[in-house]
Order: C-alpha cells, then sequence, then structure tokens
C-alpha cells in the first residue's frame, strides 16, 4: 500500500470516528487500531492529532463540494436542489439518530473546546450557506436569498439535534415534508414547487 493510499484510510477512519465518538475522546491508538497501523507507521504520516482533524475538515469541505456541484448537475430546478438538501435529515436519519449531524456535532465540540480549528469547520456551514443562498436566489428570493438560507440550516440543525435526543424516525420524517411543504410557499408568483416524495430508505 502506497503512503498516500495510507494517509487516505488514516483520514477516512478519523472522520468516521470523530464523528462517532468525537474528537476529544477519538486517541491516535484508536486511529491507528482502525486502520491496523503500528504507531510508528502512524506518526510517519501524523504527528499529531490536530493534523489529523485539519485533514478531516480539508476532506469534509471537499466531499461536500462534490455533492453540490452533483446537485447542481442533477437538476435546472433551484427549488429541486434544496430538497435535496432537506432529505439528507431522511437519507442520513439512522446515523443522525446515533450520533448527531456530522457537521453540527463537530463544530460544536470545537466551539466548547475554543479550539484553533473551529473556524475550519465552520467553513461547512458556510458552504452549505453560500450554496442554499444561490438556490434561493436563482428561485426569485434575491432580497431574502440569505435569510431563506439560515432558516434551511436551522432547522435542520434543529432536527438533527432532537432527532438524535429523541430517536424518533417518525419525527424526521414529519419535519422533512413539513419543511418540504414550507418551501413549496417560497416560490414567487402562482406556481408552486412540487418536490417529489422524500425517500423512505
Amino acid at each position: 500500500m502506497g503512503a498516500a493510499s495510507t494517509r487516505q484510510q488514516i483520514v477516512e477512519a478519523a472522520d468516521r470516528l470523530f464523528y462517532e465518538q468525537g474528537f476529544e475522546a477519538t486517541s491516535f491508538a484508536d486511529i491507528a487500531a482502525a486502520v491496523r497501523l503500528s504507531r510508528g507507521n502512524f506518526y510517519y504520516h501524523f504527528k499529531t492529532k490536530d493534523e489529523i482533524l485539519g485533514a478531516v475538515i480539508a476532506l469534509r469541505l471537499t466531499n461536500t463540494g462534490r455533492m453540490l456541484e452533483a446537485w447542481e448537475a442533477g437538476t435546472g430546478d433551484p427549488a429541486q436542489r434544496i430538497c435535496s438538501f432537506i432529505d439528507i435529515l431522511v437519507m442520513n436519519r439512522a446515523k443522525i439518530m446515533l450520533y448527531g449531524c456530522p457537521v453540527g456535532t463537530l463544530c460544536n465540540e470545537l466551539a466548547k473546546l475554543d479550539h484553533v480549528a473551529k473556524e475550519d469547520a465552520a467553513k461547512l456551514f458556510t458552504l452549505f450557506r453560500e450554496w442554499l443562498a444561490r438556490q434561493f436566489a436563482a428561485l426569485g428570493r434575491e432580497a431574502d436569498a440569505d435569510a431563506l438560507a439560515m432558516h434551511v440550516l436551522m432547522r435542520s440543525q434543529g432536527i438533527a439535534t432532537l432527532a438524535t435526543a429523541l430517536r424518533d424516525d417518525a419525527f424526521i420524517q414529519r419535519e422533512v415534508e413539513d419543511m418540504r411543504a414550507w418551501l413549496e410557499a417560497q416560490r414567487p408568483g402562482p406556481s408552486r414547487l412540487k418536490c417529489p416524495s422524500s425517500p423512505q430508505a
């Protein structure tokens, strides 16, 4: 296995463990065990956990950017693109009920720790915010596009937080459908958005 491939495996394992266990609770030993590396080989790639955190945030930004690009390519209707964002709550509901939102949990933890990387992690929210604002602007809501984007982000985070606390699958489904109904009312003029039904799995 090449050095680049090994490094990628380390970052992907750390990404999963930071999400499932939390950044502070995850040790070098946990990550090394997940990729079956000796401590010596592990330190060849990363000297500190903060270095791994930086690589994890970079990976998440890259993956999120690719996902947003795929949504852009998938439909010319900005409202359908916003539906794709909303549907994350349903598609990932099993993990959300167990661990929360991967963006929200990391940002919250780093903020509590007053970690130097907290602003870098918050760029994930900024990426979603700016993308959602562009979709609302394309929908004809230029004047309040950012406010609408923040509303969608706020509500999705609230749903994720309560889903983790309540472990209620039906709650997530109801809230997603309600967000879709809200979105229908945001298109200017008599035409209304008709999102396809939210996914069930």
